[in-house]
């Protein structure tokens, strides 16, 4: 007993410690953002925030662009997701299901894709946006976004499918069912848990990308939380409680999709024990 009581402790301390680990980044720009001048330049560092300097929470969303830019990124990051995961689902399922000349190397080139960096994109992007009017738009940004983050989200859940049993198809082309239907009906609802993830890695890759949309997007009522955090940053000086706030408020949903999405992973993850 006292050797499950040993193991349980440790396992609580340990998971007490990963977590400080990981929230405790967001807890210190909280804790600067409401530190004075003083604090900020003091010889010991200030562990506790200081309420009464909350006011710079109002005055981050009254200088410059703040909700705007927010609101920006909220729909760069929604978009992104939702035309990756509508565009890599069939893509997956092909890749999985169906047997083409060149299926190998299409694969091989998805994956390549990944080892290019962004800014070797940023040209022939620039150009092709530029002859499509899509430059300072949020649209634009979105199909850079997507078009990036695409092959690993098509890669994850063509890993998915692979896991599904065939038989489940053939038995619902017995019924009649054609290839779009059994996708639909048999494949999406089992590979949840992988649409969630691919999901999250669409989110975060739209909500914290930079240099797209530093390049892409040049009115300030256009640009994303990413670009206008950076646009605080002066020659003189920079308002470090400022840009630590609105860092603060840009976390935070990006942080809240995690948590909404990791419910449903964990759910399918659960429901695929259960079934077992």
């Amino acid at each position: 007993m006292s050797r499950l009581r040993l193991g349980l402790t440790l396992r609580i301390v340990a998971v007490l410690v990963v977590m400080g680990v990981a929230v405790f980044p967001l807890y210190w720009m909280f804790v600067t953002a409401l530190s004075s001048n003083s604090d900020l330049f003091a010889s010991e560092a200030r562990l506790l925030p200081d309420f009464t300097q909350f006011g710079v929470f109002a005055d981050a969303l009254a200088e410059g662009e703040t909700l705007t830019w927010l609101r920006n990124s909220l729909v760069i990051a929604l978009g992104t997701t939702a035309l990756s995961i509508g565009l890599g689902i069939p893509l997956g399922y092909a890749l999985s299901r169906f047997s083409f000349r060149g299926k190998a190397l299409t694969t091989v080139a998805l994956l390549l894709t990944q080892m290019l960096p962004e800014a070797l994109m940023v040209v022939p992007l620039f150009a092709l946006f530029n002859r499509f009017d899509l430059l300072d738009t949020l649209s634009g940004l979105i199909l850079a976004n997507a078009a990036f983050v695409l092959p690993i989200v098509a890669l994850i859940l063509k890993g998915a499918i692979d896991g599904i049993p065939r038989e489940l198809e053939e038995a619902g082309r017995v019924d009649g069912a054609r290839p779009l239907t059994m996708l639909v009906r048999i494949n999406v609802p089992l590979i949840g848990p992988s649409i969630a993830a691919a999901a999250v890695i669409a989110f975060f890759h739209a909500w914290n990308e930079y240099v797209f949309a530093v390049t892409f997007i040049y009115a300030p009522e256009m640009q994303p939380a990413s670009v206008g955090i950076a646009s605080f940053i002066g020659e003189v000086g920079t308002p470090v409680q400022t840009v630590m706030a609105v860092a603060f408020m840009f976390t935070l949903p990006a942080v809240a999709f995690y948590l909404f999405a990791q419910k449903y992973v964990v759910a399918g993850m659960t429901a695929g024990a259960v079934k077992g």
